[in-house]
């Protein structure tokens, strides 16, 4: 049994549970892109300026180029977001079927492919959990779809045992459902899960469904002293785990 060292912490996990957007790849590059072409899109489309409540309404600093911790751009599902992006529409004086035609006009999902990039070595990182036997999963608010192709571009999709999305029907995080279901599907107690994400919908989701251990990760929206009281430990980024997975094996010998 593979254990875990956290400082004076020690947890043997079963099942690791990753958040995807600014846990497994980096989050402000990919959708800053994405929200900066979907407002000009929309722009164009609606033929009025939308661009600064688009902006406001999602969650994205325009001068710092960085998503807005807690903003739906941050963990909203794409059908959030969408409707948002209409609800944009109409404020900016468009009417009801003008505003509908506008974003059908313009909106598009992120290109899992080009814009996903990752955070640390994931092949490795995955393939080193499973040689443990320690399953691991995904639990995001992105769609499906676009799930399942970042992580064939990212070349971990052999290595996660299981995966749910947003538009898998069960409510989303900070509810506790997806982490349940991934712990039923896999066969693992949650007490004997971990969960790392860069959310305080993450950890909060994890709490909720009374995990092992919750594992704030700074490589996403959140700052770390907004993770305090939250988290039961902060980390840089997931890379760690390589780092204290071989903490482990010198601590066991």
């Amino acid at each position: 049994m593979s254990h875990f060292y956290f400082g004076a912490r020690r947890f043997a996990p079963a099942l690791v549970i990753f958040d995807k957007d600014g846990t497994l790849i980096d989050f402000n590059f990919m959708w800053r892109v994405w929200a900066t072409e979907l407002a000009a899109r929309l722009e164009a489309a609606a033929g009025v300026p939308v661009t600064a409540l688009l902006y406001e309404t999602i969650g994205y600093d325009s001068a710092r180029q960085v998503i807005i911790p807690g903003s739906p751009l941050a963990g909203h599902s794409m059908a959030d977001l969408r409707r948002l992006m209409t609800q944009v529409a109409r404020e900016a004086g468009l009417g009801e079927l003008a505003a509908e035609r506008a974003v059908k006009q313009s909106w598009f999902v992120p290109d899992p492919v080009a814009l996903a990039r990752p955070l640390t070595d994931l092949p490795r990182l995955l393939g080193e959990l499973r040689s443990r036997n320690i399953k691991t999963a995904v639990a995001t608010s992105d769609d499906r779809g676009s799930t399942l192709a970042t992580l064939r571009a990212l070349g971990i999709a052999s290595l996660v045992n299981a995966v749910v999305t947003a538009d898998d029907g069960l409510p989303n995080k900070p509810a506790p459902d997806m982490l349940l279901h991934l712990c039923r599907e896999l066969g693992i107690a949650p007490a004997r899960a971990m969960m790392m994400g860069d959310s305080l919908m993450d950890m909060e989701a994890a709490r909720a469904a009374k995990l092992g251990l919750r594992v704030g990760v700074l490589s996403g929206v959140t700052p770390r002293e907004q993770f305090d009281g939250h988290a039961d430990e902060i980390v840089g980024d997931i890379g760690v785990l390589m780092q204290f997975a071989r903490f482990s094996e010198a601590r066991e010998l």
